[in-house]
């Protein structure tokens, strides 16, 4: 088991800010931001072990951004989210270098144990 950062993307943004906190909380190094083109500038600056993305988001949509990360940081591992999926989302996902595919909401005990798997793959 290993410390890791986590950069969150979502839309909703009382979500990703308060999942950000919880997360800090818990001692995990946390970042939010509510749009993919706002983490594409952040992961540039800074490293993240795992980036969580929401799928569906105005703009740069979670599985076009995992396509860019992966691009860029093939290393971070990235976990998608979404509260609509469908199967052939999660397959398209995974099929881009998405580490996992969860559907909201998820327990936080759960999606921390989810991100400690990602990094540490």
């Amino acid at each position: 088991m290993k410390d890791f950062k986590v950069l969150l993307i979502d839309d909703e943004a009382e979500l990703v800010f308060t999942l950000a906190e919880r997360l800090v909380i818990r001692g995990i190094d946390a970042a939010a931001v509510t749009n993919g083109e706002a983490a594409l500038k952040i992961l540039e600056q800074k490293e993240f072990d795992v980036v969580l993305a929401d799928v569906k988001m105005p703009g740069l949509g979670g599985i076009d951004l995992t396509k860019k990360i992966k691009k860029e940081h093939p290393h971070t591992q990235i976990i998608l989210m979404t509260g609509r999926g469908s199967e052939e989302e999660s397959t398209q996902g995974l099929r881009e270098g998405a580490f996992d595919y969860l559907l909201k909401p998820v327990d936080i005990n759960i999606l921390i144990d989810k991100m400690q798997k990602a990094a540490d793959a």
